[in-house]
């Protein structure tokens, strides 16, 4: 079991540094928002500008590729949020975590990673890293005891997810670390589903953590982002080799992200209590045959959850009773739920995994992952509950 939620040290909550932290006080025309440096390059007045900007470190903006403004008001407050030394954001989730894996290893190197990772990474870590020579074992989520067997002498991190894509399993924070500190391997989280709002892997011992700032950190389903946090000897090396991977994330998306920051924990605290009671709702339907959320007693990791997250995100994964054909009905006969594939804005999307994500898969492929006929992801905006639950019943009833 994790150990007990803590407080932040922060002298403000986090609704008002969701607001105000990485801002100077003072901003460009009196400007109440952080304003959009949409430029590309940074000019010197002189050669004697340019002179001092090598010699002292380079401590001013030269290239876009290299930084922003606007850029590092993002940085700053993301890192503010979550506990975090240093943040550097990307283009996409995707971006950030595949620069943050090519970063950290080198030919000849291993890592360790949970098989219910999102698609693309593990794709990226089976598939792609063999070109570099780098090693991958995947391991059963939650099988602790065969995660330290696959560590090797030459692993150098170890990579999960948590809450997890689509079943929200919990990974063991407390239990991860143990393992990490007897092999001296660093810790790698995608805490996209939880939040900083949810949970800070940082105040449980991990090294760094990912986010894809599409979801609910932006929360409006209008931009791609992503962001890695944690120490900053760990994150420069990381910045390093984003300046040269090119994914960078541009003034005016930075500027949205800022906007949806300052609603985010209003946003999540409405999302986990919906979740929440559309998953007792489900849970007691009689057309459902399961439904996962962490925050249920029937979750398998309900105790790890309530000991380590806040509250239990905003996305609830359940399984209709039937066959794909009912899975389709139930599907075309939403109303208010929107079909789509993402997560963590303010409209209810809804998505069925074995037709959108594993397409692609045969039926027998899909079900050795789990991904079911009838499993549906639900991922609840900020609509009224008794609507989104209304919509629910309604098209449940067709069945």
């Amino acid at each position: 079991m994790g150990k007990k939620k803590t407080k932040s040290k922060k002298t403000l909550s986090m609704a008002s540094r969701a607001i105000h932290a990485g801002e100077p006080r003072k901003r460009y025309a009196d400007s109440i928002t952080t304003p959009i440096v949409q430029t590309s390059t940074f000019v010197f007045a002189n050669s004697k500008e340019i002179e001092n900007y090598t010699r002292r470190g380079k401590k001013r903006y030269e290239y876009g590729r290299y930084g922003n403004p606007t850029v590092t008001v993002a940085e700053k407050r993301l890192a503010d949020l979550e506990g975090a030394e240093d943040c550097v954001v990307f283009s996409s989730g995707m971006s950030a975590i595949t620069t943050t894996i090519l970063s950290l290893v080198q030919s000849g190197d291993h890592i360790v990673m949970t098989d219910d990772s999102y698609k693309k990474t593990l794709e990226f870590c089976r598939s792609y890293l063999k070109q570099f020579g780098i090693g991958c074992t995947i391991v059963p989520f939650g099988d602790y005891e065969t995660l330290e067997k696959a560590i090797q002498k030459n692993t150098k991190f170890i990579l999960s997810e948590s809450p997890t894509n689509p079943y929200l399993n919990i990974f063991d924070l407390v239990k991860l670390k143990k393992i990490a500190d007897r092999h001296k391997v660093l810790t790698l989280i995608d805490s996209t589903f939880a939040t900083p709002y949810n949970q800070r892997p940082l105040e449980f011992g991990m090294d760094l953590v990912v986010h894809s700032c599409t979801k609910y950190l932006a929360g409006h389903n209008d931009i791609l982002a992503g962001a890695v946090l944690g120490r900053t000897e760990l994150v420069d090396k990381i910045r390093n080799l984003h300046k040269s991977m090119g994914g960078t994330m541009d003034p005016h998306c930075c500027y949205l992200l800022l906007r949806g920051l300052k609603t985010f924990p209003l946003r999540v605290a409405k999302q986990n209590q919906t979740a929440l009671e559309v998953a007792r709702f489900l849970e007691k339907h009689p057309r459902i045959k399961r439904v996962y959320y962490p925050f249920l007693e029937s979750h398998p990791h309900y105790d790890v959850a309530v000991s380590q997250m806040e509250g239990g995100g905003g996305v609830v994964t359940f399984e209709t009773k039937g066959t794909l054909a009912s899975a389709k009905k139930f599907l075309d006969s939403l109303q208010l739920c929107f079909i789509g594939p993402s997560l963590g804005g303010v409209e209810t999307l809804i998505t069925h995994p074995a037709l959108v994500s594993y397409y692609d898969y045969s039926r027998k492929e899909r079900y050795e992952l789990g991904i079911t006929d009838t499993l549906f992801r639900l991922a609840v905006g900020i609509e009224d509950a008794e609507d989104i639950i209304r919509d629910l019943e309604q098209a449940l009833a067709q069945l």
